[in-house]
């Protein structure tokens, strides 16, 4: 296990409270962690192929993931993220509030790294948030770390 070493997250969300919510636990957690914050699937892919206003953007670590996106939902954004050579290295959590079988199923299917059901409680969220950090800086070796 490695300690104290940030790293780069990618979040894809269109609501501004989850943004908010996860910006403040990034923010009060312990380690010095970077996230990034894109509000569509279409940017998401610029982002993560460093495309356009995104040329200078870090490749993350981690991303964190909603399914229901404009302009290109999060499944579309999943499945071309695990399709590319190079980005389906990149751990993916399905951060959303569908409960749907169906979207926990096709997720996996498409090779999500983990589906996590949003709490709607702001300290629940906060709590989950925190895990999914702690789990991936301190427990998981990530390509490059």
């Amino acid at each position: 296990m490695t300690e104290n070493r940030g790293i780069d997250v990618l979040l894809v969300e269109d609501d501004p409270g989850d943004v908010l919510m996860t910006r403040e636990a990034f923010e009060d957690h312990k380690l010095t962690n970077r996230l990034s914050v894109v509000s569509d699937g279409v940017s998401a892919m610029s982002f993560l192929r460093k495309e356009g206003e995104f040329a200078d953007a870090p490749t993350p670590d981690l991303v964190l993931l909603d399914l229901n996106l404009p302009r290109m939902d999060g499944r579309e954004v999943l499945a071309e993220l695990k399709a590319d050579d190079r980005l389906r290295h990149i751990p993916v959590v399905v951060l959303t509030t569908s409960e749907a079988e169906e979207d926990v199923l096709r997720s996996y299917s498409l090779h999500a790294n983990a589906y996590v059901t949003k709490p709607v409680d702001f300290d629940r969220f906060i709590d989950v948030v925190r895990q999914i950090d702690d789990f991936f800086v301190t427990v998981v070796r990530l390509p490059g770390h």
